[in-house]
């Protein structure tokens, strides 16, 4: 009677994991711009919390300034990329316009 128990609880746990519903809601595509304001975002998020850890004593100076400047550079490489994806001159230039 067990056996048979732990085998349905198995058959509906894997049902219930691999489970592909006909009908699949896909979200809007995801440009690269996207991806970069959003990561630009969370690194922003990132500093503003090193920040209030330091202040609040939590972290040695040492470590805050490595790590702060670690995530200065990844804004500063995250906003020089927007910069050239969104620039005009760029785009036209693939296009052959210039």
């Amino acid at each position: 009677m067990s056996l048979l128990i732990c085998c349905i609880a198995a058959v509906a746990a894997l049902f219930y994991v691999f489970y592909i519903p006909s009908t699949l809601q896909v979200g809007p595509e995801q440009t690269r711009t996207m991806f970069l304001r959003e990561r630009k975002d969370a690194v922003y998020e990132n500093l503003r919390d090193l920040n209030f850890e330091y202040k609040a004593g939590k972290l040695p100076e040492s470590d805050y300034q490595s790590m702060k400047t670690s995530l200065e550079d990844e804004a500063a490489a995250i906003l020089a990329e927007i910069e050239r994806l969104e620039s005009p001159d760029l785009s036209l230039r693939q296009k052959g316009q210039i």
